[in-house]
């Protein structure tokens, strides 16, 4: 009803309430009125003055048809309407009752606009009134619903009171967005907003809004989503974002964000929810991409100082004198379980094997150094280059994910909510690598080997591997691996300095990097690796030497083995509570992981249960 007082062009919108709307629920506006002549059909059911043209369900751009809403509230309350238009010279009063106008309607006293009173609410329907909530908490929805009003429709005032009360939201006609937040919600998220705007051609849609910096976190996402000016959701969108805020806001806390999207109205499914509550739209994933992305450039560019509060325990305060939390009664569909909670840990995890030395390898002699922050501009411009092309909503599923098997070192089984998905755990592997080599620039760990090794020789070893496709016309092996063991001895000190890479001055591997506690490569893959280092690395430019070196370095350490010289369960250890372990915590997702098979859907508890529904 207060979408069709905002249809009608109001400038103002008073709502009273009485015993949480079941008994009085009146919404007076300023608008345009209804004629007389129109009474007879306010509340027949498929029935609107606001289509034209039967193309104009294509293009729907009003809030609904009020004909629909109060047919609905004719047969389950009385409803009274009172109605004045500009050309009449006097308001008409109503009464429906199921549908139908009851009488003529009456000339009465009246300003222009509309008032529709509906009392008793589910009066004849007690099995439907007894499923509500408390009128404490019918009220506390209502609230929140005008409130959320009031923020998108600035220009409107709005006013809610109780019966016989005073307003409990009262915001000015012509107000602002961050006023009727201020009036709405508190100061306290006022005070710390920041706006944002953001329009895409190719996409086809504009965002505005506004969003509170890291100063301010709560225990509750607040998050009002208007597409098209109508209140609605979209999971997606609101898991994006509370995602892009997890790393900048302490754990378990949360922002305010009020987002209005424009897109266009053939593009927006509506039907997707009963109450048209819930909606999707065409290429929503590229879309949620963009709006988080610009959310988070935003947020950056507003984090120039950070407040931080503190409480001291309350003197006498004891843990077992606490009061218990409720425990949330509402009710959990069988199709909406998950398997368990992500943030979960196992006991095999704290049993597992330590890593395990190798054949050439020496655990003991694995060290870390002191952290050094690198200023080089090249590197600086490749990790942006990665948080860039991240993609956000695979970014939520790999953080929240929960570890179900693995199936083999190249593939396991994750669960992210209800859906279950199949992963190369060989390519991810490789990405996630790549940017652990790009982020600990200069800071890596070393893995000593217990003797060294001789490149010339692991170089001849590699050659002979099919993998690296020695023709001979590429030339006598021995000239070749001669040639690979003096680039490498060459560039052997940036190696080491860079990337813990030491080939020392006769031409000697001596150390590996340690990208990953508890994780060392398979050392049957060195002699390719080797080979791979000196002859695909773009050793002229700086920029594309650091990329290439930690591409081929990424590439060697994301092959593990089963046949190893590792225990026989040490790789599964190893893929659940090592690699996908870094994975949740750390990894960023690249678009192109939606094109390239690297997480594939198998399985969605929602859609096996209306197949089952169907058997």
């Amino acid at each position: 009803m207060i979408e069709n007082s905002l249809d009608a062009h109001s400038t103002n919108i008073q709502i009273t309430v009485k015993n949480g709307g079941l008994k009085l629920l009146q919404i007076q506006d300023n608008g345009t009125g209804i004629r007389k002549d129109d009474f007879a059909i306010v509340c027949e059911r498929f029935t609107t003055s606001k289509l034209r043209e039967f193309d104009d369900l294509q293009n729907i751009a009003t809030y609904g048809f009020r004909g629909e809403a109060l047919a609905s509230i004719s047969h389950i309350a009385h409803l009274t309407i009172v109605s004045k238009t500009c050309n009449e010279l006097c308001a008409y009063k109503a009464h429906f009752v199921d549908g139908k106008l009851q009488g003529a309607p009456l000339p009465t006293a009246g300003n222009q606009g509309t008032i529709v009173t509906v009392e008793d609410l589910f009066f004849n329907m007690s099995v439907r009134k007894k499923a509500l909530r408390s009128p404490a908490e019918e009220y506390q929805k209502i609230s929140e619903v005008v409130g959320k009003y009031a923020i998108h429709n600035s220009k409107v005032g709005f006013g809610l009171r109780k019966s016989n009360e005073n307003n409990d939201i009262r915001t000015p006609p012509d107000s602002t967005c961050v006023e009727n937040i201020r009036i709405v919600y508190s100061n306290t998220i006022a005070r710390e907003l920041v706006d944002f705007e953001l329009e895409n051609d190719i996409l086809k849609f504009k965002a505005r809004g506004y969003m509170t910096n890291v100063n301010y976190s709560s225990k509750k996402f607040t998050f009002l989503l208007f597409i098209n000016n109508r209140l609605v959701d979209c999971n997606n969108l609101k898991k994006c974002i509370d995602q892009v805020y997890a790393t900048y806001l302490p754990k378990n806390s949360h922002p305010f964000v009020y987002l209005s999207l424009e897109l266009d109205p053939v593009s927006v499914d509506v039907n997707v929810h009963p109450t048209k509550h819930e909606v999707h739209f065409l290429n929503e994933d590229q879309i949620v991409e963009a709006v988080c992305g610009a959310l988070e450039t935003r947020l950056l560019k507003s984090n120039n100082s950070r407040v931080y509060y503190t409480q001291a325990k309350l003197p006498g305060a004891q843990a077992d004198n606490l009061p218990l939390k409720d425990t949330d009664k509402s009710k959990i569909y069988p199709k909406e379980f998950v398997r368990t909670d992500a943030s979960e840990q196992k006991i095999e995890k704290f049993f597992g094997a330590p890593m395990s030395e190798k054949e050439g390898l020496s655990a003991p002699f694995i060290s870390k150094v002191n952290r050094v922050d690198t200023e080089l501009t090249s590197v600086l411009e490749l990790r942006k280059a990665v948080e860039k092309n991240c993609h956000r909503v695979l970014r939520d599923l790999f953080a929240q994910h929960v570890f179900v098997g693995a199936i083999n070192p190249s593939q396991a089984l994750i669960q992210y909510s209800t859906k279950l998905f199949l992963c190369n755990t060989r390519k991810i592997m490789t990405e996630l690598l790549y940017q652990f080599v790009l982020y600990n620039f200069q800071n890596f760990g070393f893995i000593n080997f217990t003797k060294p090794l001789s490149v010339y020789e692991l170089a001849l070893q590699g050659l002979e591997v099919p993998e690296v496709g020695w023709t001979p016309e590429d030339g006598d092996k021995a000239d070749l691996a001669q040639k690979i063991t003096e680039i490498l001895t060459k560039n052997g000190e940036m190696l080491n300095e860079y990337f813990s890479l030491n080939v020392d001055k006769t031409g000697r591997l001596v150390s590996l990097p340690l990208i990953l506690d508890n994780y060392t490569p398979d050392i049957a893959g060195l002699p390719v690796y080797v080979v791979r280092l000196a002859t695909e690395v773009t050793w002229e430019s700086e920029k594309e030497c650091f990329e290439t070196v930690a591409r081929e370095t990424a590439l060697y350490y994301s092959k593990m083995s089963e046949n190893s010289k590792w225990e026989s369960n040490d790789w599964k250890w190893v893929t659940e509570h090592v690699v996908y372990s870094a994975i949740k915590e750390y990894f960023m997702p690249p678009k192109s992981f939606t094109e390239n098979v690297s997480v594939l859907e198998i399985a969605n508890l929602p859609n096996l249960y209306r197949v089952f529904e169907r058997c």
